[in-house]
């Protein structure tokens, strides 16, 4: 469970990071490096989320519920 919470933590920092840098994006008009660190966050908060759902796919703490998925698992044996 702590997983899939982590996982929406960090997606909402994502989120926040991007805003972020569109703010600084259009206030700065490219006189500060505010922009270059919201973007660097925001690459850096990627790479922690990827991490997070390969770890939960590959432990098996994370599977799809996607219809069309259930369908194939279950053809398997």
């Amino acid at each position: 469970m702590w997983l899939k919470i982590a996982i929406v933590i960090i997606f909402f920092l994502l989120l926040i990071s991007l805003f972020s840098g569109l703010f600084f994006l259009l206030k700065d008009q490219g006189n500060s490096k505010r922009t270059l660190h919201s973007l660097t966050l925001r690459v850096s908060l990627t790479a922690i989320l990827l991490g997070l759902v390969s770890y939960g796919v590959i432990s098996g703490e994370l599977k799809s519920q996607a219809p069309w998925d259930r369908a194939t698992a279950q053809q398997t044996p």
